[in-house]
């Protein structure tokens, strides 16, 4: 009994924190499942995904300061969407019977060429994002006070997740991803258009980034050119830690993240919490490579 209500005590001592760590592993969720898509398919590494995630934020900035939000935000969303499309078929389409390598440098130039692009553009000024009404409103939990966009984010992800799974499993283009992400040759002598399916995968994937920079960027309000670059980090951690090529297992990769983060922060020691993150992929890449929930996969000779 004791320990039980030392936990309650706990979680009632440290409820700001949990709520921020379901919070934030939801938006890295939705970043880690456009990681996980790609890679399953592809094998790739999409580099560039977390900067993506960042353009969608300064999109955001931008429009919303010219038109009225119900317009801005699926803009923003079709433009980030038009923007991991354009990516893939000039970034990774020629190179698609490259060595394994130059494709990954590829991603890595695109990655540096948007960070490079919002320097131009906004000279390397922080920029304030807009308030969303509603979700960026302040509710109490508890005694804890926070943003809507915490309550919402856990259930939002998890919606989108299902309905991606859904699509997944019981459409004609989800069939088409899992044959490609089982065999890629194969698939392709069986008449699957390859391109279009490698094409969907980064469309879903920049979706589910919109959305992600929506929700992260109404609790964390300033825009930078580099800002993508951690939660992008933690996404591709989460994304291996739950088994990359997994969606589910990224999903919940990126919740333990989320939550241990912010629950390190709770304790006094926030010095240490990204570097959290890096010491669970060291753990989890010795102990269990392929991850959580990941398949080890065999390799044809």
């Amino acid at each position: 009994m004791e320990f039980f209500s030392g936990i309650g005590e706990f979680i009632g001592r440290n409820l700001p924190y949990i709520l921020a760590g379901i919070s934030v592993g939801g938006q890295y969720a939705l970043i880690a499942v456009g990681y996980t898509m790609v890679y399953g398919i592809l094998r790739l590494i999409n580099f560039a995904h977390g900067d993506i995630f960042t353009i969608a934020g300064f999109f955001m900035v931008y429009i919303a300061a010219a038109m009225p939000l119900y317009v801005a935000i699926p803009l923003v969303i079709v433009l980030t969407v038009l923007l991991g499309f354009t990516v893939e078929r000039v970034a990774y389409k020629p190179l698609r019977t490259a060595p394994r390598m130059s494709v990954m440098i590829s991603a890595i130039g695109v990655s540096y060429l948007l960070q490079n692009l919002a320097w131009y553009v906004t000279g390397g000024l922080a920029k304030l994002y807009p308030v969303i009404p509603f979700i960026s409103n302040s509710v109490t939990i508890g005694g804890a006070t926070t943003k809507m966009v915490t309550l919402i984010t856990p259930f939002l992800t998890i919606a989108l997740v299902v309905v991606l799974v859904m699509l997944i499993k019981h459409t004609k283009i989800g069939m088409a991803m899992r044959a490609v992400s089982k065999d890629f040759e194969t698939a392709q002598l069986m008449g699957i258009k390859i391109n279009s399916v490698i094409s969907m995968t980064f469309i879903i994937g920049s979706f589910l980034a919109a959305v992600g920079s929506m929700l992260y960027f109404t609790n964390y309000a300033t825009v930078t050119p580099t800002v993508g670059a951690m939660p992008g980090l933690k996404a591709f951690v989460a994304a291996v830690f739950g088994g990359i090529g997994s969606i589910p297992g990224a999903v919940v990769g990126a919740f333990i993240i989320g939550i241990c983060e912010n629950i390190i922060k709770a304790l006094g020691y926030s010095t240490f919490s990204d570097a959290f993150t890096f010491a669970l992929l060291i753990v989890i890449l010795v102990v269990k490579p392929t991850g959580l929930f990941g398949e080890k996969l065999s390799e044809k000779v």
